[in-house]
């Protein structure tokens, strides 16, 4: 594959510089940090653990024997010890750790101190079920404080945690258990969602009776109450659960409430090898099977709580909400991992931005006095359809920072985030990372970088990233992030870099890199350290501008080859975005036996759009104009919805079978399956 053809063709000049007033609190204000990182990766990891509490000392940093990584080898910690506990003990009790918000209207604020007893019982509790360290337990919870007082109990004991999205189907949830060979599952009656409830206890209960043999006792949260009782919210609302409630099944199920109330607050926590397991969690593979991505302890937990602080500009006082689930990675490393180990008071909410209104997350805002939101590009263009009237009926004012997270996030969408949602005073941090990685990889820090909107700008301090040819020859650029630092700093400036298209790759092992596939290491080694004889590859296509900053173009297999030109369907989607009337667009790359490929492009528009006769040539007029005549897309299709996983994902691979005729395939984890048969019936009909 040539250089020319992975070119990009979508052109950002737009530059944000840091807020002065910004500048002046910031916790990193000086370039400094990259050479002293790039210097000595190894020693600088070290800097950032030695931050942490051990309970013995690591003798060696870095053990690396591609492709397995040891980091911190000899040494022993806890992670709930470093979540909770310490900073009980540092005289932080009484400080806020969660600030709960249930989509019924509860509310509970939660100090440090009562989240070390809630953690304690449940650890005693998981330990009378028969869970001793190293047994895999199922977390499978609405997003409510217990989840991650679930995981922080099974932190505390060494137990390892595997946490299933809350709006996975049993099937899913079935084959993850079997997977891991969990050994006690936590569910709840249900959770609160879009004004109704998600069954959760029925789910699990038809999990283990399809399968799941290995699961030995059910603990089960009592949170939306019987169906047909009347449940008084903390706000005085009352709401009627209508649900299908799990059957009990004595001498299996257990009260969760009955049993915590009864356990005891002393339960110390167990030292842990800096590369014991510390959660599995599974994400999709390419092969349609899950892949059980597992993460040990002392690595993982210094790269959390270091990105954690620069990243999001770690302030005492900050009030952060990270809007992910914890059935995620982005909930596991940015809800619980990352924020506790830095004592952060956050946010955390149960249900939809929509309910009961389409202004929910700024009221929450607005009541908590947020100050860091991180979010996903998803819901950002979500909002932008939805209208600014929701957001301006709310005060924003407490925010001062704005994050990104889940895929390349179009420059459109980035402006409106930080004109509408941040009033223009908010430095935008646009991340790039994914489950593999553990935590962020690549992403501006808010005090020093000078932002371009849809750009994660440069690898955090200690990361090593490359843009690699189909071939595996490097072609980064030799200018790299430091040298833009320097010119952003008012520095000697450096000759503006040639641009450079190709594949990502990280070259040097990370602290909380994957540590590999549970059970199967032939797959690990496939999937991710084979593309490239002496890296490792995330699967992205990127680009890597003059001034060394990267440009993620999404996953590699949603580059469109067209005419022998690649594409990226994330820039093809952002010109699209551009236009007036569209709200959100999915575009792919289907088969053509002229051009390759061609590009098919599914739009919705925004409310009060009209559905002119001349709108499909405008909008492919448009695109030309933004990226040039060989991004015209050769379909246009406008419908109401796209399908997504129920993280928020678009599965474009869905919309290639669409467009090509072929088997829907799984459609299990998708948020409504429903989507993709009215597009295959609506596409078929414009076909004939």
């Amino acid at each position: 594959m040539s250089q020319q053809t992975l070119g990009a063709y979508l052109d950002e000049d737009r530059a944000f510089p840091p807020p002065t007033a910004f500048v002046a609190s910031a916790r990193v204000r000086k370039p400094q940090v990259y050479r002293d990182a790039m210097a000595d990766p190894v020693s600088y990891w070290e800097s950032w653990a030695k931050q942490l509490d051990w309970f013995e000392a690591w003798h060696t940093a870095l053990r690396w024997n591609l492709p397995d990584a040891q980091w911190f080898v000899g040494g022993k910690l806890n992670a709930c010890h470093n979540c909770v506990d310490r900073h009980v003990a540092a005289g932080l009790g009484e400080k806020t750790a969660f600030l709960a918000e249930g989509e019924n209207g509860d509310v509970r604020s939660i100090p440090y101190r009562q989240v070390q007893d809630e953690v304690s019982k449940l650890a005693n509790v998981l330990k009378s079920l028969g869970v001793t360290k190293g047994d895999r337990v199922c977390v499978y919870l609405p997003m409510v404080a217990e989840l991650p007082f679930a995981m922080l109990a099974c932190a505390r004991i060494g137990a390892i945690h595997s946490v299933v999205f809350g709006g996975f189907s049993a099937e899913a949830l079935r084959e993850r258990i079997e997977d891991a060979g969990a050994k006690v599952l936590l569910t709840a009656d249900g959770g609160w969602r879009r004004g109704g409830v998600t069954p959760l206890k029925a789910i699990a209960d038809e999990a283990l009776s399809i399968g799941c043999p290995t699961i030995s006792k059910v603990l089960v949260l009592e949170r939306v109450g019987a169906p047909g009782s009347t449940v008084q919210a903390a706000n005085g609302t009352k709401l009627v659960p209508t649900y299908e409630a799990g059957a009990w099944r004595e001498g299996r199920d257990v009260s969760w409430k009955e049993a915590v109330a009864s356990a005891s607050t002393d339960c110390p926590c167990e030292p842990m090898d800096s590369e014991d397991t510390l959660y599995i969690l599974y994400t999709s593979g390419s092969t349609g099977k899950p892949k059980g991505i597992v993460h040990s302890i002392g690595g993982y937990l210094t790269q959390t709580y270091a990105t954690y602080q620069w990243v999001f500009d770690h302030q005492p006082e900050d009030v952060f909400w990270c809007t992910a689930d914890c059935g995620w990675v982005t909930g596991h490393s940015y809800v619980v991992y990352g924020p506790m180990a830095n004592a952060a008071t956050q946010v955390i909410y149960e249900g939809t931005p929509d309910t009961p209104d389409k202004d929910r997350f700024w009221r929450i805002i607005e009541r908590h006095g947020v100050t860091v939101l991180y979010t996903a590009p998803t819901a950002i263009r979500t909002f932008m359809k939805w209208g600014e009237e929701y957001p301006r009926r709310c005060d924003l004012s407490s925010l001062r920072l704005l994050g990104s997270v889940g895929e390349p996030i179009n420059p459109e969408a980035w402006v409106w985030y930080h004109e509408v949602i941040g009033g223009g005073r908010c430095p935008i941090v646009d991340t790039w990372w994914q489950t593999e990685t553990g935590a962020i990889m690549i992403s501006p820090l808010p005090g020093i970088t000078t932002t371009k909107p849809g750009s994660a700008t440069q690898p955090f301090p200690g990361i090593s990233c490359a843009v690699m040819l189909e071939g595996g020859e490097d072609v980064t650029p030799i200018q790299g992030a430091l040298g833009y630092m320097q010119c952003a700093r008012g520095e000697t400036a450096p000759a503006r870099g040639e641009e450079r298209g190709g594949i990502l790759a990280i070259r040097q092992p990370w602290p909380g890199m994957l540590r590999g596939i549970w059970g199967d290491p032939a797959r690990f080694r496939d999937v991710y350290w084979s593309k490239f004889p002496d890296a490792y590859f995330p699967g992205d296509g990127v680009k890597v501008d003059g001034d060394g900053y990267f440009w993620l173009l999404g996953r590699v297999d949603d580059v469109m080859l067209v005419s022998g030109h690649n594409i990226s369907t994330m820039e093809v989607e952002s010109a699209l975005v551009d236009h007036q009337g569209v709200a959100e667009a999915a575009v792919i790359g289907r088969a053509d036996a002229i051009k390759g490929q061609a590009i098919a492009a599914f739009v919705i528009l925004k409310a009060g759009t009209p559905m002119a006769d001349g709108l499909p040539a405008e909008l492919k007029a448009h695109v030309a104009q933004k990226i040039g005549p060989i991004a015209k897309p050769d379909d246009i299709h406008f419908c109401a919805d796209l399908p997504k996983t129920r993280s928020g994902k678009i599965m474009r691979r869905l919309l290639r079978d669409v467009a090509e005729g072929r088997a829907l395939g799984d459609t299990t984890t998708l948020a409504d399956p429903a989507v993709v048969a009215s597009l295959k019936e609506r596409y078929e009909h414009l076909e004939g």
